[in-house]
């Protein structure tokens, strides 16, 4: 079987408020995942992530590791849309995967590298049909996730996602007329989306109003934003940026770390920026005018001692699935015996 490939995410707008129906803006970068899978002869299936030198195999068991029951509640959604749909069922199989992101980072590492192995069992799956069936996967690492990482990490572009209140996700693509250059960092601390997501559940139990007003206003943000992104307003979209990332502190999911992060990028010319994916940790995003601006964020963070990339997000989704497809390429290329 061919190799399949899936875009990590990064958040623009709305973390934590996505959780309860608020509108959430994202982009899938040309870093993510990839996997193949071939015919297993014996009983059983395997799965290796390269990199991480971790292989498991096909258990239902609930004491097996959280990646082992991912890989099999993942393989049994797949089979049962296969039998829905009258094909026959993938049998066993061994798959070889790698991520090109860092985990924890909010960068959609665990829905990137479920996205690829989906797409490895069953290559002839729809997008939306290989989102729907990463769930189970991302519910194993993140007990209740909107959905956002798996949609973005399959569709790309730029998506606007909205969780209904009974969970089905609706998504939307976004027109991106101009191209959005960004500077990713990490601040060097893990990231539990699952427990970061019971944090703001907590608070929102204690203190509902004040809680409320935070999300009504993130929803605000995020439909300025999408007009902004569709006018290729970079100045704009900068400032929101900042706004949202001021509304993330109010929600104590923010860092000291992330903090200096956000502000050494606009020290250093970005035009905003915030967190991304659950805080707590992971990473900062910061918008920059040029790819040569994006070099002055990055060396700033670097002497601050934070590792970072660019990326690019275009409108054209074919674009970034070859960037990215050529990318992984090169690091199997790379890391091959």
């Amino acid at each position: 079987m061919s190799r399949r490939a899936a875009h990590g995410k990064v958040i623009l707008f709305g973390e934590h408020a996505v959780v309860y129906g608020v509108p959430a803006l994202a982009v899938g970068i040309d870093r993510g995942a990839w996997a193949e899978a071939t015919d297993r002869s014996q009983a059983g299936s395997v799965m290796h992530v390269r990199g991480w030198d971790v292989t498991v195999t096909d258990a239902p068991d609930d004491d097996a590791p959280p990646l082992a029951r991912a890989f099999t509640d993942l393989l049994a959604a797949t089979r049962e849309a296969q039998r829905a749909a009258g094909a026959a069922p993938v049998a066993a199989v061994s798959v070889e995967a790698e991520a090109d992101l860092p985990p924890g980072g909010g960068l959609g590492c665990s829905a990137a590298l479920g996205v690829a192995v989906a797409r490895a069992l069953d290559p002839s799956a729809l997008p939306e049909a290989i989102a729907a069936r990463v769930d189970v996967w991302e519910r194993v690492f993140h007990g209740n996730p909107s959905g956002i990482d798996a949609a973005v990490s399959a569709l790309g572009g730029c998506v606007h996602f909205t969780r209904s209140a009974e969970g089905a996700p609706e998504i939307e693509r976004v027109r991106v007329p101009v191209s959005l250059h960004l500077a990713v960092g990490h601040s060097g601390q893990s990231s539990s989306t699952k427990s970061m997501v019971e944090s703001v559940a907590r608070m929102r139990e204690r203190r509902p109003e004040t809680t409320q007003r935070t999300f009504d206003a993130i929803h605000t943000l995020v439909k300025n934003a999408r007009l902004a992104i569709a006018d290729g307003d970079l100045r704009a979209i900068g400032q929101l940026l900042d706004l949202n990332q001021m509304l993330l502190s109010g929600l104590f999911v923010s860092t000291p770390e992330i903090e200096q992060m956000c502000g050494t990028a606009r020290s250093n010319g970005a035009l905003g920026a915030k967190l991304t994916g659950a805080g707590g940790g992971g990473c900062v995003v910061a918008l920059v005018e040029s790819a040569a601006a994006g070099e002055a964020v990055l060396a700033a963070w670097k002497s601050e001692g934070f590792d970072g990339f660019a990326a690019t997000v275009k409108a054209d989704v074919e674009n970034v699935l070859e960037l990215l497809a050529k990318r992984t390429s090169t690091l199997v290329t790379a890391e091959s015996p």
